[in-house]
C-alpha cells in the first residue's frame, strides 16, 4: 500500500510519530527512521499495515517498506 502525507507529533500517551495523509486517513509507523520525524514534513511511502497491540489508540498501524 502507498501512503502520502504528512508527518506530525502526536502528543497522546507520551507521544509517538504519525502521518496524516492527504485523503485524512492516520497512520502510525512503527519504524519512521529518525531523519523523517520532522513535523510538517510531506513523505510517500509504500507500507504494509500490521496487527500490532499499542498503547496508542490512533491510526492505522503500519511498517514502513520503503
Amino acid at each position: 500500500m502507498r501512503i502520502n502525507g504528512t508527518v506530525k507529533y502526536i502528543s497522546l500517551a507520551g507521544g509517538f510519530w504519525g502521518i496524516i495523509g492527504f485523503d485524512g486517513q492516520e497512520y502510525r509507523p512503527v519504524n519512521l527512521p529518525k531523519r523523517y520525524q520532522k513535523e510538517g514534513l510531506e513523505v510517500h511511502f509504500s507500507v504494509k499495515e500490521v496487527d500490532e497491540m499499542s498503547i496508542f489508540m490512533w491510526g492505522t498501524t503500519v511498517r514502513i517498506l520503503s
